[in-house]
Formats: structure tokens, sequence, C-alpha cells
């Protein structure tokens, strides 16, 4: 109930599945959590259920106000941050050759062009010996049909994340990212395709597992709070996948 007594933790996208997981996490162990989402009605439903020091923020990450208002409201209620995790994401799958703009801009906007802001607001309200958190995604170690944007943004997500731990090392702020496989997590209830085309890719995902099991969204979450704490001192610049298996066969 201690590991992060009285710490200052950020979550974008906190609202359900990896997010929700590890603002619970977090709290349990004592943690000040502020936590944002796109929709009031959600945020305010899994408020119910809470226990613990924590504040909620209506934020959409593509929008780069939304994104400054979560670091202010976060300082402003609880001060300096000791963890930032920048959690919130999409996917959306199509053929290399039926994409388009939107699906494009979309997924870039909110994967990556959002982070990168959410976290250039967030530097200098970090705490020194703070540390930075990503969920990037194992998509961008395989090929999968359909996923090349969705995957050329966690790509370019991850990349981001080994310049950022260089240039935050002097304040000895460590930078790491959490690569999920195939998760049970609403995610895949958003990627706008027809019900049975989801399920047949969730199963076919499955199965590639060596596990042959969708992760649970608690077992990402464990994972975080591991890289945030102590224990993971000298943890630093890593990508850690957390796919059953799949990403390494």
């Amino acid at each position: 109930m201690s590991k992060f007594k009285d710490k200052v933790v950020v979550i974008s996208g906190g609202n359900s599945g990896i997010g929700l997981e590890a603002v619970k996490g977090f709290l349990s162990e004592g943690a000040k959590v502020i936590f944002s989402g796109r929709r009031q009605q959600a945020l305010d439903e899994v408020s119910k259920d809470l226990s613990g020091k924590f504040k909620t923020v209506l934020a959409d990450q593509s929008k780069l106000a939304d994104n400054e208002k979560l670091i202010d409201e976060a300082v402003n209620t609880y001060g300096k941050i000791d963890v930032l995790f920048v959690n919130a994401g999409v996917a959306f799958f199509s053929p290399a050759d039926q994409i388009d703009e939107d699906h494009f801009d979309t997924q870039f906007n909110i994967n990556i062009k959002g982070p990168m802001f959410l976290v250039k607001h967030a530097i200098p309200n970090i705490k020194d010996g703070g540390t930075v958190i990503f969920n990037t995604s194992i998509v961008h170690q395989k090929g999968f049909d359909g996923g090349s944007v969705y995957s050329a943004t966690k790509g370019a997500l991850r990349a981001y994340a080994r310049v950022l731990t260089t240039e935050l090392a002097p304040r000895k702020i460590r930078v790491n990212s959490i690569a999920p496989g195939p998760i049970g997590t609403p995610i895949y209830e958003k990627m706008g395709m027809p019900s049975e085309v989801v399920e047949e890719m969730g199963q076919g995902f499955a199965e590639m597992v060596p596990l042959k099991r969708f992760g649970e969204p608690k077992e990402i979450a464990d994972a975080v709070l591991f890289l945030a704490s102590t224990n993971a001192s000298y943890v630093n610049g890593i990508e850690l996948s957390i796919d059953g298996g799949l990403s390494q066969i």
C-alpha cells in the first residue's frame, strides 16, 4: 500500500483497459493519480468504483490544448509529476491500398503527435529522478496485414522514446515502453469494423500466441507499475514486450 505513497502519477486514457488497470494499481499503492479520457460519461462511471486520491480530466490526446490541460490540472492539484504513463491510443486496420487521409491523420494525431506534445508540456513539470512510460505495441516488430499506418505510429513512438531517453538522462528521468500483444481491451471494439471481422481477427491473433490466449489488461498494468517503481531503478530505454511470446518466435 506504500510503494508509490504520495507519488504523483499522470495517465492518459485511464478510463478503460490497460489505463484503468494502471490507475487502480497506482491508487492501491498510495499514489495520487490524475487520468484522462475522451468521454465524461466514461470517466464518471469508472470513478464510482475507485478509492484514494485521484482526479479525472476530460481530454483528447489528439488535441494539443487538451494535453496541456492534463498536465496543468495535475500540477495544480498535486504538484510536480513523478510518473507519466502515456497510454492513450487507437488502432484501425486497413489494407495499404485502401487507406485514406482520415485513417492516416487520426492515428498519427492520437498515437504519436499527441504523446510528443503531452511529453513536451510535461518535461518541465516532471521531478528529477521521475519516469516516463509509453504504451507502444508489438505491431511495429512484426508485419500484420492491414496494420501499416497503426504500426508506423507505434514504430515512431518507439523511436521517439529512444531519443527522449538520452535527452532526459541528465535529470535521471528514466524512459521505458511497454509493448503489448493481443490484449482483451475495448480498443478492438473501436476499430470501426464489423463485429464478426473483429472477432475473426482476434481469434487469429490468439492462435499465433504461444500461450494461445489474449493477455489481460492487468497483466500489462502490473508491468507498468514495475517499470515505474524503484525495483526498476536501473531499467532505462527499453521496450518490454508483453505478448505471451508472440514477438519472440
